[in-house]
């Protein structure tokens, strides 16, 4: 495991080592717009490598995570000091990315180690299906739970058609993304609001009539899309070389792994319940023992899986650590450059950026909402959306029982943003790489980053648009 994000471990351990680190916190009002510089080269780097030079990116991908990370740390030090620098990294590693990956971690290695054996017929009706399905799933067990559950019986079951592409692309829409929109487990946003003290089945009571219209709508959209793929000639010409025909009868291969699933939620809602009051101080970032107790719960899950999986499920699904390791690494990056970013942000108009605080209010200071799903939702798109909603919960007034209340329709649309638009682009959630680098290492050609957003613009912004004008 440790192999995944060393990166993490190593400016912790130096971090807790280090004479210098003091408990000194940024102040994003004092922060230039420039020090989002390595983040935007971060960005670049994701979009733009895998297009220019394929073979370099795929090689040292880690590498270039690395340097953009470097590329903002040592200057800040440089510049702000050692002690807030030190304090921003070690807070964005400790308390949200490793819980972060750990999480990950967990869903991907139990849901990887349920295989679906038997060959499905990828036919328009199926596929619609067996996204129905996920969509439902991904509220229940995570976003990165249903979509590591059911991306590769998916592919398997469309490896004998030409046109597949839009198979994958509606399968992050929906699964990765959209579909967790209803509970705190369905995506890390709302997890952090349950955390903030957002009852539990808010969102599934607030956003659910949001849900049904948009998973409804993308699922008739891709039948549409999926019966005219499925009824052109040279289709049905290349469908009938199927590489994987009729196996026996539809089953499942390591059925343990969803007890393991199920664990892995309840240490994930245990962590939100329970409260014992003790916190531990990590280079003064505080930690809670409810969350170390699920972190460690949740390596545990992983080292089970490991255990009782049967080595045939894990070789059926062809299953390996690469996605999880590219995710591991660009998220790092991610994590770290992002600091002063969300700094400036949350220094609301007396920041940088304060003109996309600006854009959320009114003339008389009041909650404007649909700046609030779509401030959030773009930022989230290329954001990480987890602190892009804690951002824009605290400049709505980070009371939960308030913005339950009376401003329920505010905690909405921030809610709806940060979850539906993580579909825009690949780096919008994490599960979005992950399928990516599965369905590529199963012969897909997928989308580059620009591409895929072409697919997300056509595809995605004007249903947003429609989402507005009917729910505003």
């Amino acid at each position: 495991m440790q192999k995944l994000f060393p990166g993490a471990f190593a400016i912790v351990f130096l971090t807790l080592l280090s004479p210098a680190v003091q408990a000194a916190e940024l102040n994003g009002a004092q922060l230039s717009a420039a020090w989002g510089v390595p983040f935007a080269g971060l960005l670049l780097s994701i979009a733009l490598g895998p297009l220019l030079a394929p073979a370099f990116w795929h090689h040292h991908f880690g590498k270039i995570s690395a340097f953009w990370a470097a590329a903002f740390f040592l200057p800040f030090a440089l510049v702000q000091g050692v002690g807030p620098a030190w304090h921003g990294a070690v807070h964005a590693l400790v308390a949200e990315y490793i819980p972060f990956v750990i999480l990950l971690i967990a869903l991907y290695t139990a849901a990887g180690g349920i295989c679906v054996r038997g060959n499905l017929h990828g036919s328009a009706k199926l596929n619609t299906g067996l996204l129905a399905l996920g969509t439902f799933l991904a509220s229940i067990m995570g976003t990165t739970g249903a979509a590591m559950l059911l991306i590769r019986p998916l592919i398997r079951a469309n490896d004998n058609r030409k046109h597949n592409v839009h198979v994958v692309v509606f399968f992050i829409f929906l699964v990765a993304n959209a579909g967790g929109s209803l509970t705190p487990l369905g995506d890390p946003p709302l997890f952090l609001g349950f955390l903030q003290g957002v009852d539990f089945f808010w969102t599934t009571a607030q956003l659910w009539p949001e849900t049904l219209m948009a998973c409804g709508i993308l699922l008739l959209l891709f039948f549409i899309i999926d019966s005219y793929y499925f009824r052109q000639p040279d289709e049905q010409k290349i469908s009938r070389l199927d590489p994987t025909p009729d196996a026996p009868p539809v089953s499942l291969d390591g059925k343990r792994n969803f007890f393991l699933l199920a664990a892995a939620v309840g240490l994930v809602l245990m962590s939100g319940i329970w409260k014992p009051g003790v916190v531990f101080d990590v280079a003064g970032t505080p930690v809670e023992l409810q969350n170390i107790a699920r972190d460690a719960g949740l390596l545990i899950v992983v080292l089970i899986s490991l255990a009782i999986t049967p080595k045939t499920a894990r070789t059926g699904n062809d299953f390996n650590w690469e996605p999880m390791k590219e995710v591991a690494k660009l998220f790092a990056g991610i994590f770290l450059t992002i600091i002063p970013v969300v700094e400036i942000l949350r220094a609301g108009e007396a920041g940088a950026l304060g003109w996309v605080i600006r854009l959320v209010s009114g003339p008389g200071g009041e909650p404007n909402n649909v700046m609030y799903f779509w401030a959030t939702g773009l930022l989230s798109s290329f954001l990480d959306n987890a602190p892009t909603y804690l951002v824009f919960f605290n400049t709505a007034g980070g009371d939960a029982q308030t913005l339950m209340t009376a401003g329920a329709s505010t905690l909405a649309a921030i809610s709806a943003g940060a979850v539906f638009m993580g579909a825009n682009t690949y780096i919008g959630n994490a599960p979005n790489f992950m399928v990516k680098a599965i369905a590529e290492q199963r012969g897909i050609k997928m989308p580059s980053f620009f591409g895929y957003m072409l697919w997300s613009g056509a595809i995605l912004l004007p249903l947003f648009v429609v989402m507005t004008v009917f729910f505003k």
